[in-house]
């Protein structure tokens, strides 16, 4: 093996011979174990999020997988409408000049996919960094012709059940994309913004209990006043009790809207009077359907006023007796514009009562960046109600588990709570609505134009056009655990992969997706999609926030991985920053983050990150100081395997079956890796994976490197140890840590396939050129090797050793210096341990000599430490000079003492305290704490060494 672990020369290497070997493709004859990958969109890049997922599911795969599962880990990309044809019109712009519109439909759609096969193949091959051993020779894509066909029947059944309908409802509409968008798609932003009071004259002569011939309504998008259909306030306030039936007359507008009784409006803000503007906010919509009010749309798809408004009733329908007519002035302004235009017009009718400065939040496209408007607009829609009932039955009876169990709650909050949902979408990359139009209007929905023909008797003249709008991204991979698997097709994958095994997702997706797929697959296959649903939380900054281009505190897994230069990481995060100040910012931090930029770290410490921080369902604050530790560990786990092979390659480990001998070190580390196989099993069967890298560290750092290694010397290095002693460790070193790498792998799957090559042949579990780790057996605990003497034996040779440490330490004596240790006041078990143990405690604590004293009263000046009741004693005789070390300590004690009145000095200055921002204030409390315990470990040790 190379002196030093270079994980950037095996990985590429190791994966490319796994994927052509085949390794990932279900095999044997295990139970079925699948898990489908959350699709990530075509046009992405890896960030954390799905670096921290994938190294999960990858974590799952394998250690099943190794368990004799036949494993299926689906992978697939999204066809990501809104993204994907964003990105493409923005490169034929760039290159060509042109729009789509000047393309026309179907050479855009030819450019969306000549980008696909030569770009859109970006995140799977960073798929491939991460180590994910998903099947590639089952890659889907969300508009592959397989899939394209499920989505098209998924359709039609459900339209020919009446559970698909199209209709003018109220949806989250981009002005600048021009089509309706998902809440998931909605980004909202705090901000600071104005409220406007108006006035809105009484009609019929009609005034308030305190004589007012008007009610105050106040709002933040005064340019829907022009849409307002009735005033609304609460049916328990007294103080408009006899207004509700009568109306007000529409400011500008001149239309006369009733006041009605809602509980909508709430007594206690403002003057408890509502505005209703059902054609243009969710909240209002509803007031409209209860108080059958009329739905008026005063806006054009780029949120301009119109000419003449829009009126329809609650179902849609074109209402002709409502007077639509607006002011002329208004017509063609943007919202915006129109926004400040009425304002003062109101004002200059003496009609503004007061204008506020609130903070609010407003709604943008996270794409397009516009602000998002309520629009009254024709779209498809499912009808949920008979869907949502199975789906939270499933879950009611355990069929489908949520892990956190909690998350159930959020899940039933929002399935309980389900309104319509509208699957269109007004683009032209995705997966077009199967439906044609005749010239009359009647709509046709089929599979195709041909069988539209045949099922309703068209004539072959009738000329028909197919729906321009595409169906929303869920809908499409609402179908992902079956449409992958070949469904409508009764294939044997779907027999034998479906339903998955388990979901791992985020929870900010389970109403999007979870509750979608586990709705149209309950429909469409009688099944449930998945048996388990794991939620993670999301990873955040080492500070706690979450991780954006806008905030310059985006990490990219395969910066940490193999590693950036600091300029190419600032360039990264301020590129196309368009305000200075903020890039400015953004610099300076990433500079005092990172000043000698990301040094490589290798995707097996990145991957053990990850795990370890993988608690149940709680955001992860990424932490750098933890990936170098990781990678410190990778580092640890190189250095002890060549010392193995070192002590094993070219010798006798036993394989042939020639008698062994095992020490006491051979007979404990044995009995704990029964212990940490079984911990580490448990963790993963419970998703604390957390636990499970914890164990592991633990036993690989602690155990095996730590003490098993030191342990190992004095009987392979002893010239009068039997051969079968140095055989029995010899084996005992590769046979564990053969195991250990078995139960590393899937958490790191890299450095653990790559010294399994060395280790394996001289642990007798090589097959041979072509084997690999991924085929070997996961490690199960062998009760038979369990030993609880053995342990009791170790811990109290551990204790001595450390006590010896920790005197050498405290009284500054050098650690190679030999010392002479005397044993006492324990009992009888504590001498036939020091019998047995002589040679391990001369080498490892470096003793000239280790004898019992039966009578502690004879002990000369000495340190003393305890072990359980025993005392270790270091005569202290010709081994310091106390009068020198005494000074040493004091000068020691005088310079914390500095440190520590600088500090309290600064935190004792009230202006100090009040402007510095809190987490500066913060750091030097907590550097107060450190400098405080050190004078205090510094005076224990000058009262110790003045009392010898």
């Amino acid at each position: 093996m190379d002196k030093t672990y270079q994980p950037a020369q095996i990985e590429s290497r190791w994966y490319q011979r796994w994927e052509a070997d085949g390794r990932f493709a279900p095999a044997g004859e295990g139970e079925p174990y699948s898990i489908m990958i959350p699709p990530p969109n075509v046009t992405g890049s890896l960030h954390m999020g799905h670096a921290f997922q994938d190294t999960i599911m990858d974590t799952l795969i394998r250690w099943r997988r190794m368990q004799g599962r036949n494993t299926l880990w689906q992978v697939g990309t999204d066809h990501a409408g809104i993204a994907t044809q964003m990105l493409v019109e923005r490169k034929v712009a760039a290159e060509e000049g042109k729009s789509r519109h000047d393309l026309g439909r179907e050479a855009f759609i030819d450019k969306v996919w000549e980008w696909k096969q030569e770009s859109g193949g970006h995140i799977t091959r960073q798929l491939r960094r991460m180590g994910a051993s998903v099947d590639w020779s089952r890659e889907r894509f969300t508009m592959d012709d397989g899939f394209y066909r499920a989505v098209q029947e998924v359709f039609v059944r459900l339209f020919e059940e009446d559970l698909i309908y199209r209709g003018k409802r109220l949806v989250n509409w981009d002005p600048t994309l021009h089509t309706a968008i998902s809440d998931l798609e909605v980004e909202n932003r705090d901000q600071q913004g104005s409220f406007w009071h108006f006035r809105y004259p009484l009609a019929d002569g009609a005034t308030t209990d305190d004589g007012k011939d008007y009610l105050i309504v106040a709002t933040t998008r005064p340019e829907t006043l022009l849409g307002d259909t009735g005033v609304a306030v609460n049916p328990e306030d007294p103080r408009y009790a006899s207004l509700v039936g009568k109306f007000v007359e529409l400011p500008l507008v001149g239309r006369r809207i009733p006041i009605v009784a809602d509980e909508h409006a709430d007594m206690e803000k403002g003057s408890g009077c509502v505005k209703i503007t059902p054609a243009h906010d969710f909240n209002d919509y509803e007031v409209g359907r209860r108080q059958g009010l009329p739905l008026i749309n005063v806006f054009t798809q780029d949120a301009s006023i119109l000419a003449r408004a829009e009126a329809f009733d609650i179902q849609g329908r074109p209402l002709a007796e409502i007077d639509t007519s607006l002011p002329e002035a208004y017509a063609g302004l943007d919202r915006f514009a129109a926004r400040a235009r009425i304002v003062a017009d109101m004002e200059a009718a003496g009609l503004l009562e007061q204008v506020e400065t609130v903070s609010n939040t407003l709604p943008y496209g996270d794409r397009s960046g516009d602000v998002i408007e309520p629009l009254l607009t024709d779209q498809w829609f499912v009808a949920v109600e008979s869907l949502a009932r199975p789906a939270i039955e499933a879950v009611e009876k355990g069929d489908i588990q949520f892990v956190p169990k909690n998350y159930e709650n959020m899940y039933f909050a929002w399935m309980r709570d389900l309104q319509d949902w509208c699957i269109s979408r007004q683009l032209w990359w995705g997966h077009r609505i199967p439906a044609w139009y005749d010239a009359e209007g009647n709509v046709y929905v089929a599979r195709s134009e041909q069988e539209a023909r045949e099922k309703h008797g068209l004539p072959a003249d009738l000329e028909l056009n197919q729906d321009e709008d595409v169906l929303d991204t869920w809908f499409s991979s609402g179908l992902w655990t079956f449409g992958t698997l070949g469904w409508p097709e009764q294939t044997e994958e779907l027999k034998t992969f479906h339903p998955s095994s388990v979901l791992v997702t985020g929870f900010d997706i389970i109403f999007f997706w979870v509750a979608r797929m586990i709705m149209l697959t309950l429909k469409f296959t009688g099944e449930v999609p998945f048996k388990q649903v794991y939620v993670h939380g999301l990873v955040r900054d080492g500070q706690g926030q979450k991780m954006s281009k806008s905030k310059g505190n985006v990490l990219d897994p395969i910066d940490l991985i193999d590693g950036i230069e600091l300029d190419t990481l600032v360039e990264k995060r301020t590129g196309n920053m368009m305000q200075p100040q903020k890039a400015k910012a953004i610099t300076k931090a990433t500079r005092s983050e990172f000043p000698e930029g990301i040094e490589p770290h290798g995707t097996d410490a990145l991957r053990f990150t990850f795990l370890s921080q993988a608690t149940t369902g709680r955001d992860i604050k990424f932490d750098m100081g933890r990936l170098d530790g990781y990678r410190n560990f990778c580092n640890k786990l190189w250095n002890a395997s060549r010392y193995v092979l070192m002590n094993a390659e070219g010798e006798d480990t036993g394989l042939a079956g020639e008698a062994v001998e095992l020490s006491l070190a051979d007979r404990w580390i044995l009995s704990r890796l029964q212990q940490t196989a079984a911990q580490v099993t448990r963790a993963m069967e419970e998703f604390r994976f957390d636990h499970a890298s914890q164990a592991l560290y633990e036993f690989v750092w602690n155990e095996y490197c730590d003490w098993y290694l030191e342990l190992s010397k004095p009987v392979l290095w002893d010239d009068n140890a039997s051969l079968e002693a140095k055989r029995g460790t010899r084996q005992t070193l590769v046979r564990v840590l053969e195991a250990i790498l078995r139960l590393a792998h899937p958490m790191m799957p890299y450095i653990s396939e790559e010294i399994w090559q060395r280790v394996a042949p001289l642990a007798g579990t090589f097959q041979g050129a072509g084997d690999s780790i991924m085929a070997q057996p996961w490690p199960t605990a062998d009760e038979a090797l369990l030993d609880e003497g053995a342990t009791r034996d170790i811990e109290w040779l551990k204790g001595v050793i450390v006590a010896v440490r920790n005197i050498r330490a405290e009284m500054n004596i050098a650690p190679g210096k030999p010392l002479d240790v005397l044993l006492t006041k324990g009992g009888s078990a504590d001498r036939e341990r020091l019998e047995a143990n002589r040679l391990f405690l001369a080498k490892l604590a470096k003793l000239e000599s280790v004898e019992w004293l039966d009578d502690p009263q004879q002990a000369p000046l000495s340190a003393t430490q305890l072990v359980g009741e025993m005392e270790v004693l270091v005569p202290m005789a010709d081994l310091i000079d106390k009068e020198a070390e005494l000074a040493r300590l004091d000068k020691e004690i005088e310079k914390q003492d500095k440190l520590i009145g600088g500090i309290e000095k600064k935190l004792s200055n009230e202006g100090f305290v009040a402007k510095a921002p809190a987490a500066v204030v913060e750091k030097e409390r907590g550097k107060l704490n450190d400098f405080q315990a050190s004078r205090r470990l510094l005076a224990e040790q000058r009262d110790k060494i003045a009392a010898l």
